[in-house]
């Protein structure tokens, strides 16, 4: 039985998911084992900025296919909230939208990459996002993030704190998946087959 008095712990786990696949669904379920999550929201990127310059596929593909990904775990979600946002997306609106939404006794967990979390000064308004959400820098096993951990809480103040997950190491990215299905290959086992099925349905990344 949940404990009333302990605050709701909901997870985001922001990305392109282009495709969605099977290290990102992992790094999920672990980040709701350890940090103790009583959900996981996948939050789909609708024009990230960080990815300009690259064709991605269209918004509602990516968020067809996340769906259909978690649709089998009562745990998780899909979110159209970046999806249905016009222009640029920047983590800081999602997180101001995510707390207006929710009641004051959940707390927002953001997941990322280390790669990205660790770049947080170039993040729009990063400061704010710190404070709107506990950050978790997902690693590889035997990754460390001290000393640039320190180097951003100097920066920023001791008001930022970025906690480190090691998760699982699983070798596969979507951009090499993107490439697989270009090249005709088999991507079976790498993505759920519901989302294989869907690439090859309509077409994608050929």
């Amino acid at each position: 039985m949940a404990d009333p008095e302990r605050a709701y712990r909901l997870g985001i786990m922001g990305g392109t998911f282009d495709p969605i696949h099977i290290g990102h669904l992992a790094c999920a379920e672990q980040a709701r084992e350890a940090c103790r999550l009583d959900g996981v929201v996948f939050m789909p990127a609708g024009d990230p900025w960080m990815k300009h310059g690259r064709r991605l596929a269209s918004a509602e593909d990516r968020f067809a296919m996340v769906s259909l990904a978690v649709q089998d775990n009562p745990r998780f979600d899909a979110s159209r909230l970046e999806v249905d946002r016009a222009g640029e997306t920047y983590t800081v609106d999602t997180l101001r939208a995510l707390r207006r939404h929710y009641p004051a006794n959940v707390e927002l967990y953001f997941l990322s990459g280390a790669d990205a979390i660790l770049r947080i000064s170039e993040w729009h308004d990063a400061t704010e996002v710190a404070e709107l959400a506990h950050l978790i820098a997902v690693t590889r096993p035997g990754y460390r993030i001290d000393e640039a951990r320190e180097r951003y809480a100097r920066a920023f103040g001791a008001g930022l704190r970025v906690d480190q997950l090691e998760v699982t190491a699983l070798s596969v990215s979507s951009t090499d998946l993107r490439e697989k299905v270009r090249m005709g290959e088999s991507i079976r086992y790498l993505v759920p087959q519901v989302v294989a099925d869907y690439i090859e349905e309509h077409g994608l990344y050929r």
